[in-house]
């Protein structure tokens, strides 16, 4: 049966979707050896499915993992019929808290919510840490788009140490090679494998994997 990640943030704009293909693609290349992932889009904007059609078109094929877009509702359904066949699941969930996204958090074995190094991404990210504790699933912060040597990075860092969050302790910096992977339906460890971007995805996806097993 296949462990599951749920990525899940109600805030827009902190990467949640860019972090679960990437996070999809990582673990499928995983130091481990290879698992078979499959990537569940639960988010009604779809940026996944567009990310997919672009892969697909390219020709990106060197990383196998299946894709499924899905209403959130049928997301209990569809990983029934899913997690018999694959080693791990990643589900981007819908950008808010309501039933659609505890039902992506239930299903979940670890919760990860993405959040930039400002006060109101870690105050949307509250209520989503409080969702997975009434669901009695594990979680973590995911500090994302992290700019180095600014003092809000260290005020936010700070207050997640002072509250005794559950956070990585790998971090994702403000790197451009995030962004124009994904525009081309590709991931930062298959578009620049050597770069400093690469480097801080495959910390964490060995972080998150260590975790989920």
């Amino acid at each position: 049966m296949a462990v599951v990640i749920t990525v899940a943030q109600q805030k827009g704009g902190a990467g949640k979707t860019t972090l679960a293909a990437n996070l999809a693609v990582a673990l499928a290349m995983g130091p481990e050896g290879a698992r078979k992932v499959a990537l569940l889009d639960a988010d009604p904007q779809k940026s996944l499915a567009r990310w997919q059609e672009l892969r697909g078109a390219r020709g990106r094929n060197g990383v196998a993992i299946d894709f499924v877009a899905v209403a959130a509702w049928r997301i209990g359904i569809e990983l029934e019929r899913i997690a018999r066949a694959h080693d791990v699941v990643v589900i981007d969930s819908p950008p808010q808290i309501d039933t659609d996204a505890r039902q992506a958090v239930r299903a979940a074995n670890l919760v990860l919510v993405p959040l930039q190094p400002s006060p109101p991404d870690l105050w949307a990210a509250e209520g989503t840490l409080k969702l997975a504790a009434s669901e009695r699933r594990p979680a973590r912060l995911v500090l994302n788009r992290a700019p180095a040597g600014v003092r809000l990075r260290a005020a936010i860092e700070s207050e997640i140490a002072a509250r005794g969050l559950p956070v990585l302790a790998a971090v994702l910096g403000n790197r451009a090679a995030f962004a124009s992977s994904f525009a081309l339906g590709s991931s930062v460890l298959e578009a620049a494998p050597r770069s400093v971007a690469a480097a801080e995805m495959a910390a964490l996806a060995a972080e998150v994997a260590a975790l989920a097993r």
